[in-house]
């Protein structure tokens, strides 16, 4: 049966009638916009999307519709994918470590601001107009997230302060970012970060004319849905306060806070073993649900039948693998589902947009592939049943 080239309603509608043998990724561009909108309602400065999230021309036309101007790419094919999408979009390519070739891609296409975290990858950036942002990266060993970035990218703030100092006297607008870590709930790390920043600022006499205080906005994965309104009033305070005289603009780069709750992964359940407590779905770590593994397990899981009835069940942790050969392809055990869950159920993951179809491979002839766009993605969490 063919796909229709107009939505379809909802996640239930699709599967019911289609009866999918594979993963589905299902897109709400409803959801999509609103969230983008309330990003930009809610934070005191600049939102600009972390492309690595999601890269999918649905995504980038959507949040470009719904007002976003400045992306964060990471990668010349990324930025391809924005111009491809909006020819004037602002390029912020936050990556720090780069190739003399990406180097040189960057000017052409024309990236407004660079990152930078170490004095030799300062020295590639000679050729950067010196019209250009250049923020310094820094990390510090601040908990709060579900993991960090300080191993592999930012210097310390020592460094920090002789890189600040290097980049005004080389002409560049000076500027300061850091990434608190994945999934931080904790308002407190943003605090701890922008204090740092107010002293690195002060320690070179360098006045910055922004500060970029990263991503790592969570997602609702379970449980209560994070504050990030609080989170955005803390931002905003700290700022205030740690520049009583000089106050940057501000720049956030959410990627998975974004484009996350537009999205749900169905699914489908191959076989079961060992009373059910064995689970072996069409999708594993190899494909959609490869953040998983680092990520641990969501608590918005629900299951439902061929015809599309809910499997209401008393929930039984299990044991989940993916469709591959390789005995890898584990969830981290102790996925919740629903007791009466069948063989050919449809089990669905909500929040799936960020780290999935972007991450997902083709090992062994599985991964994600479809996505399918609804007017709305219907069904309640699960949690509890």
């Amino acid at each position: 049966m063919k796909q229709l080239a107009t939505p379809w309603a909802d996640p239930e509608t699709y599967l019911v009638r289609m009866r999918p043998d594979h993963p589905v990724l299902f897109l709400s561009p409803a959801v999509l916009q609103e969230t983008a909108r309330r990003f930009q309602a809610g934070f005191p400065g600049l939102v600009s999307y972390a492309v690595k999230a999601n890269e999918r021309t649905e995504v980038l036309a959507n949040l470009d519709a719904a007002g976003l101007t400045a992306f964060d790419v990471a990668s010349p094919a990324e930025m391809r994918a924005v111009r491809a999408v909006n020819a004037a979009a602002v390029l912020h390519y936050n990556n720090p470590i780069r190739s003399p070739a990406e180097v040189s891609t960057g000017i052409d296409i024309g990236v407004a601001s660079w990152a930078v975290d170490h004095g030799s990858e300062l020295k590639k950036l000679g050729e950067v107009p010196r019209s250009a942002e250049m923020a310094v990266r820094f990390a510090l060993p601040v908990k709060g997230a579900a993991h960090g970035f300080g191993e592999k990218h930012g210097a310390s703030p020592d460094r920090a302060v002789d890189l600040l100092r290097q980049v005004a006297a080389s002409g560049w607008r000076p500027a300061l970012s850091f990434h608190p870590g994945t999934q931080c709930e904790d308002p407190a790390a943003w605090v701890a970060h922008i204090t740092e920043a107010a002293r690195i600022a002060e320690a070179a006499g360098v006045r910055i004319g922004r500060l970029n205080v990263g991503g790592g906005f969570p997602a609702h994965r379970a449980g209560e849905a994070p504050d990030l309104t609080g989170i955005f009033e803390a931002i905003g305070r700290t700022t205030a306060r740690a520049f009583p005289h000089h106050r940057p603009d501000l720049v956030c780069e959410p990627g998975r806070a974004m484009v996350a709750e537009a999205f749900t992964l169905a699914t489908r359940v191959k076989s079961l073993r060992h009373d059910g407590h064995m689970v072996y779905l069409n999708d594993g770590i190899y494909g959609g649900l490869v953040d998983l593994r680092d990520i641990g397990l969501p608590g918005r899981v629900r299951v439902l039948g061929p015809a599309g009835e809910p499997r209401k069940g008393g929930r039984l942790p299990r044991s989940v693998f993916g469709p591959t050969c390789d005995s890898l392809d584990r969830l981290p055990d102790g996925l919740a589902l629903p007791a009466d869950t069948q063989p050919g159920d449809y089990v669905l993951f909500e929040a799936m947009g960020a780290y999935s179809i972007a991450m997902s491979t083709g090992f062994n002839g599985y991964g994600v592939r479809n996505v399918v766009t609804v007017l709305g993605l219907t069904g309640h969490s699960g949690e509890g049943d």
